[in-house]
């Protein structure tokens, strides 16, 4: 794929080059990132390890093609986005290839990886152009004490240079919905791939490339964390950062200063289930919530909370389906990949053996082959277990029983996370005063966590996030608001 059609120019030899300045580059630094295969543990692409002085460059040329992006107007844009949006979906398949091979997404989520992503880049392009369109006009006699002297004029101007750091689990969904909203808003992006997805991430900038965006507006610099990183992030042309990963969040708010910060970090998203719940609903959307892409998701269900009475029903409903998960290749389309890396797949074992030693129930027996970790259900979970509190992102799922809907609540309450939750009962009035009670961020009534559909609002409380995102969220993170205040002279006639 690399060395054929529109994406032949991105690659030198068996190195992906990065973007800058509308131009594809090797790095001077001589030296490469090797990304591996997670199903077969072996090196399958390579990308160029840029150096601090070319992020120098990159901040450089970025600042100034933001200073023209700005003054385009709203709609050539948005023309431009619809135009990105297309290609990228146009070329869904090379890209979904690149999704499989890199992070072990299965193939038919890897294809709706992208197309949603292009989805997502036109309805930026159309909801930017309704949102910043419009300004406000304030008069001051509607405020006590003041004569109408003053007008004020509005508008929403952007940042300057935003930084875009996605992660592996969707690289290019998760980086899309932080470069359309950056571009249509008037800033220039800097975006910094994770490791595994970082090929599929630039193949989706080459798309934005044949659109036709001008140079230096959107960068992709490539590279290891321990070179870059907090260079990056702590970078004085850096404006507004915009993360989506996990506990490096937290080190990068501590360390970016006083720029808006928008980040969505880790979850331990609970599942309450109550004794009048659908029991099949439940159970489709536990298995379904928790195993999905492997457990993998920021949104996955991390822990059921069920109520004593009603355990063992939807233990044995869960476990029928959990027997019915594929488990293999993502060639294969499987419900269950290989984890990302080999150190995901430790940390996750980790967990396993932690709550084994400590008493919990196996509904199924414990197989792990390489990155594969076979789905697996923990019943009796208790609070003394890692995994009672601890994110695996992984195929594993723990359940603690409880006696009471407090209980439920206090536990979900005293996580450090609080990305998002869910509640299974059919009294509407119970289920919105336990959303009410639950601290996160969104809380689902009769479904699982879910961050779509993109134009929703979503955000994490607690060490889950800063700021919101969702399409209008996003753009209005990345404006601030400008006044021009005309002043008259007071008025000199008398009213009579």
């Amino acid at each position: 794929m690399a060395g054929t059609g529109v994406f032949a120019e991105i690659v030198d030899g068996d190195v992906y080059l990065y973007y800058t300045e509308g131009e594809w580059k090797p790095s001077s630094s001589g030296k490469n990132v090797p990304i591996i295969n997670p199903t077969t543990m072996k090196t399958q692409y390579k990308v160029q390890a840029c150096s601090q002085e070319e992020v120098n460059k990159i901040m450089e040329s970025s600042k100034t093609a933001q200073k023209l992006w700005a003054k385009t107007p709203l709609w050539k844009r948005a023309e431009l986005l619809h135009k990105a949006a297309a290609i990228l979906k146009e070329h869904k398949a090379p890209i979904a290839e690149c999704l499989v091979k890199e992070i072990a997404k299965p193939a038919k989520d890897a294809v709706t990886e992208v197309v949603r992503s292009g989805d997502l880049i036109s309805y930026t392009a159309e909801e930017g152009v309704r949102t910043l369109g419009q300004g406000k006009f304030l008069v001051s006699d509607s405020f006590p004490g003041n004569e109408r002297t003053k007008y004020c004029l509005t508008s929403k101007v952007p940042l300057g240079v935003i930084l875009a750091i996605p992660p592996f689990n969707y690289p290019v969904n998760l980086a899309v919905s932080k470069i359309a909203p950056a571009l249509i808003a008037g800033n220039s992006i800097v975006l910094k791939p994770p490791t595994q997805g970082a090929v599929a991430a630039l193949h989706m900038v080459h798309c934005f490339h044949l659109a036709g965006f001008p140079k230096g507006l959107i960068s992709c610099v490539t590279g290891k964390g321990s070179v870059i990183g907090d260079f990056l992030t702590m970078h004085p042309g850096v404006n507004c950062i915009s993360f989506t990963g996990g506990d490096t969040g937290v080190s990068i708010s501590n360390k970016a200063g006083m720029i808006p910060l928008q980040m969505e970090l880790g979850g331990k998203d609970a599942c309450i289930v109550l004794e009048d719940a659908d029991l099949d609903l439940v159970a489709a959307n536990i298995v379904k919530g928790g195993f999905s892409y492997s457990g993998q998701r920021c949104t996955a269900v991390k822990l059921v909370l069920i109520m004593e009475s009603i355990a063992d029903a939807v233990v044995k409903k869960v476990n029928a389906k959990v027997a019915k998960l594929t488990v293999g290749p993502p060639e294969d389309d499987c419900d269950i990949t290989p984890v990302v890396t080999e150190s995901s797949a430790n940390f996750i074992e980790g967990l396993v053996m932690d709550a084994k030693q400590k008493g919990a129930t196996f509904c199924q027996e414990y197989k792990r082959e390489g990155n594969l970790i076979w789905p697996l259900f923990l019943d009796n979970v208790r609070p003394e277990m890692r995994i009672a509190w601890e994110e695996p992102f992984g195929p594993v799922l723990p359940v603690i029983r409880i006696k009471s809907v407090e209980e439920g609540i206090h536990h979900c309450n005293a996580s450090n996370f609080g990305l998002q939750g869910c509640v299974f009962t059919k009294d509407i009035a119970k289920a919105i005063m336990i959303s009410d009670a639950m601290e996160s961020g969104t809380i689902q009534i009769n479904s699982a966590p879910a961050r779509g559909p993109d134009h929703f609002p979503f955000q994490g409380f607690k060490d889950s996030g800063i700021g919101s995102q969702g399409i209008t969220n996003s753009i209005e993170m990345m404006v601030k608001v400008k006044s021009t205040v005309i002043n008259l002279p007071s008025p000199s006639y008398t009213m009579g």
